[in-house]
């Protein structure tokens, strides 16, 4: 800490650019830039194809023809009410509010679905490894189970909890329970035993170890392990919304394949994968806050 003239203490100040910019907004922006010339890539070269004539428009329409007419494709988001019996197709919500209840109807089941799994899979799992006899009972089990396709149970789902929001979400919990539980063992298994070792010399207790070493310890990745399994909950909630619980962007896109409308299933698809880029987004800034103590190791190979 630096003094001036007076020997006054003076705070330091994160470094600023001539532009006025501190370093991590510098950052930010460069990464948003790059993401829109990446996108701008990809759309460009699909865009070229289209010109040259490659891609037929009524199979592959380029971007700017269903992104060219936002409010035509946001009227066909209104399933809730399109399908009922003496309801009129073009009564209840606008176009754009029927877009942003589709997407809030998805979003819950997904992170209904990512918390209840999360929940389950990492308190089972420490418990399995707590617990040798819950081991030898439930571990069996979950491994046979492991690699059943998540599609498998959506005839389960649909059996046990009919029609609505419960069998997406239950779909959601099933893609991602067993393997999350086979992922939190394996990272119980592979803490640094130096640190348990420290732990037991200190005098603490096996529930100690497990609540004040190996769960912070397991933490980091399983959050990482969270992230990667976010992807597969919109994959797998798109199936089950196709079935038929009400409305979200699976029955979206289920629509425009039985009415034939490529233009709608693209606008689809580009809105789910804003969702997704979002919501990893948002899970990657919550664990930046919480595992604060965690080094970025994004760039340390950049420099050989």
């Amino acid at each position: 800490m630096n003094t001036d003239v007076a020997g006054a203490a003076v705070v330091p100040r994160p470094a600023v650019a001539a532009t006025g910019l501190s370093a991590a907004t510098r950052q930010a922006l460069a990464r948003f830039g790059w993401a829109v010339l990446s996108v701008g890539l990809f759309a460009g070269i699909w865009e070229l194809l289209w010109a040259l004539g490659w891609a037929d428009e009524k199979l592959l329409p380029p971007p700017h023809i269903f992104l060219g007419n936002i409010p035509d494709q946001a009227r066909f988001f209104n399933t809730a009410t399109r399908w009922q019996i003496g309801v009129d197709a073009n009564s209840g919500p606008s176009p754009y509010e029927a877009v942003f209840m589709t997407i809030g109807a998805t979003g819950m089941r997904v992170l209904v679905g990512l918390l209840i799994a999360a929940t389950l899979s990492v308190g089972i799992g420490v418990l399995i490894r707590y617990f040798g006899i819950l081991e030898k009972l439930v571990l069996p089990t979950i491994t046979l189970l492991s690699p059943v396709s998540p599609i498998a149970w959506l005839p389960v789902a649909i059996f046990i909890f009919g029609i609505g929001n419960a069998p997406a979400i239950f779909m959601v919990v099933v893609a991602l329970f067993f393997h999350m539980v086979l992922s939190t063992i394996s990272q119980i298994d592979n803490v640094n035993r130096n640190f348990i070792n420290v732990a037991r010399t200190m005098g603490a207790s096996k529930r100690q170890v497990y609540a004040r070493v190996i769960i912070p310890a397991i933490l980091p990745q399983l959050l990482i392990v969270l992230r990667l399994n976010l992807f597969g909950a919109w994959m797998v909630v798109l199936v089950a919304e196709s079935t038929g619980v009400g409305f979200g962007l699976g029955q979206v896109i289920m629509m425009a394949r039985n009415t034939f409308n490529p233009s709608l299933v693209f606008f689809t698809i580009a809105l789910i994968g804003l969702l997704g880029f979002l919501s990893d987004w948002l899970l990657r800034f919550v664990q930046k806050r919480v595992l604060y103590w965690v080094p970025e190791t994004a760039g340390v190979l950049r420099g050989l």
